[in-house]
């Protein structure tokens, strides 16, 4: 048998006809950028988050770069983020040259520990990116604690949780703004690449759209050095015809999970651990393996494909060498980055794939 990674065709067959009535609308209208649709998306969406605003983005970096410099974090700022992540959070800073600063994740969740970032705190901290990695939410109540005692902002990193929630409340509604991500591989994915800020605050929003388009307020008036980052029609009608889909599609990744939780027994193989109140929407299942080379070679030998988030960790990226960290800087994201494989997870993976990635993995000796 083979299982691949991930599979769009089970959604998009389910929803051919709404997918394809999207792009008639738009293309009939001939009304490409910042129209109906964008603006009916972003409605339902932050409706979705149970936020008042939405602004539609190019992309998930760029939502969270708009929204530091909607909160005017720049120059000598520092800003708190998790040293396990994908590195488009820590580039989101980069690109409004404040300094990344990395704190350890919980070796458990792989989300940012809050007891390891008051001690990262200085006086020219800004703000605190939690990123709810693998659409795992990260431990909110004491991140807005200290958030709170110590006047930072923050900015949540919501490219992988969709839907997610902690202790009840939906991910991307607890600090000043969120940043989400469309790429097609996301639980809500569109056809290209596409993001969005969602927020409860007007001031933050009006910004953001104005900086993604050129600095402008009204055409050809520009009060910004802005940039060109806007949702386009077409991927905003497709996301609204997968929108009302998103909670079915995150309850099959649950199933998948729990099913993965309850029979992979392996003494070699460590499963997530999901904290009480956690609602995770599984963008991605990781394990992790001492042996995981050798884990991932049973597993793609058998036709069953895997991946790895993320094999080098941000600190020892080629482009980050000038922050001067070296190997051991950060020893539980190089725990992470070593160990960490991700097996298939997918709307519309079928019981028999799933049973047969458990046996894989349970034969692996």
């Amino acid at each position: 048998m083979k299982v691949p990674f991930v599979s769009f065709k089970p959604l998009e067959k389910e929803l051919d006809t709404d997918l394809k009535a999207a792009f008639e609308r738009v293309y009939n209208r001939s009304w490409y950028i910042e129209g109906e649709e964008d603006k009916a998306f972003e409605e339902a969406f932050a409706k979705f988050c149970n936020q008042k605003y939405c602004v539609g983005v190019g992309n998930g970096l760029d939502a969270l770069m708009l929204v530091l410099r909607a909160l005017e974090i720049g120059e000598g700022d520092e800003v708190i983020v998790p040293s396990n992540t994908y590195i488009a959070t820590a580039l989101a800073v980069t690109y409004v040259n404040a300094n990344v600063v990395f704190v350890e994740p919980d070796l458990r969740t792989f989300n940012i520990d809050p007891s390891k970032i008051e001690e990262k705190i200085t006086e020219r901290t800004k703000a605190i990116i939690p990123v709810h990695l693998y659409g795992q939410p990260c431990d909110m109540d004491p991140i807005m604690e200290i958030a709170k005692k110590h006047n930072l902002y923050v900015i949540e990193d919501c490219a992988q949780a969709h839907g997610a929630r902690y202790k009840g409340q939906v991910i991307g509604s607890f600090g000043e703004a969120s940043g989400f991500s469309f790429y097609p591989g996301k639980n809500l994915g569109a056809l290209g690449d596409a993001g969005a800020v969602v927020t409860n605050s007007k001031e933050i929003a009006d910004k953001v759209r104005a900086l993604g388009n050129y600095g402008s307020d009204y055409k050809y008036h520009h009060i910004y050095k802005g940039c060109n980052s806007r949702l386009d029609e077409m991927q905003a009608a497709f996301l609204a015809a997968k929108l009302p889909s998103l909670e079915k599609v995150n309850e099959n990744r649950r199933a998948i999970a729990n099913k993965y939780l309850e029979k992979i027994n392996n003494p070699e193989v460590l499963l997530p651990y999901i904290p009480e109140g956690m609602e995770p929407v599984w963008h991605i299942f990781g394990i992790r393996c001492k042996r995981r080379e050798e884990l991932e070679k049973h597993l793609n030998e058998n036709g069953i494909s895997t991946n790895k988030h993320y094999p080098i960790p941000m600190h020892l990226q080629e482009c980050y060498k000038d922050l001067g960290f070296h190997k051991g800087d950060f020893p539980i994201a190089e725990e992470i980055s070593s160990t960490q494989l991700s097996i298939p997870i997918y709307y519309g993976m079928t019981d028999d794939e799933t049973q047969y990635v458990i046996d894989t993995i349970n034969s692996f000796k």
